[in-house]
């Protein structure tokens, strides 16, 4: 059983079946003046919710990975710092141990000159040769200890670089040419 509705039976023959308005006589309607206001508050509405998601999901974290990447080189710089300084002190201590052998060498040689000139020469000559295998290995630790940071700083900045584009792009990148980046960057 069908029902039917409003007793309609569909178009009359020869029947005009176009709705009002088909023939309007104005522009395009984004130009119309009178559609402007709507216009502008769907747009001040666009704008706004732009502006909340921007603000509440991607800047947070670029923000984020700014600042781990900052607390991450300060980090780094503080401890190597912290190691440029021990290995200057180490070097102060070196030289002024390494000044202090010489004064007594001095004071043994000239008293030894009076007594027996040879003995004191063959004596200063071993003190003289144990203070530069001493400093001959200061300095080795030395380089050994700035080499040890600034092998340190390449990987930690090669890992920070690596986790940025990470998270900035959502690609996890090629570790060699993360590596040659950071290599480029240090040396230029």
């Amino acid at each position: 059983m069908a029902e039917s509705h409003g007793g309609a039976k569909g178009p009359a023959a020869g029947a005009h079946t176009e709705a009002d308005g088909g023939h309007h006589g104005g522009g395009f309607p984004p130009f119309e003046s009178s559609n402007y206001a709507s216009q502008l508050v769907s747009l001040a509405i666009f704008f706004v919710l732009l502006y909340v998601i921007v603000s509440k999901l991607a800047l947070p974290k670029v923000g984020g990975a700014i600042e781990a990447r900052q607390n991450k080189i300060e980090g780094d710089l503080a401890e190597a710092q912290k190691l440029k300084d021990q290995s200057e002190a180490a070097l102060k201590a070196y030289e002024t141990e390494l000044a202090s052998a010489r004064t007594r060498a001095q004071a043994i040689g000239n008293e030894s000159r009076d007594k027996a000139n040879a003995q004191a020469e063959a004596e200063r000559k071993t003190l003289e040769e144990q203070l530069a295998a001493k400093l001959a290995g200061a300095e080795k630790t030395i380089a050994s200890t700035r080499a040890t940071a600034m092998s340190n700083v390449r990987g930690i900045a090669a890992d920070a670089a690596g986790q940025i584009v990470q998270q900035l792009t959502g690609v996890v990148p090629d570790a060699a040419s993360v590596n040659a980046a950071v290599d480029a960057s240090l040396k230029g």
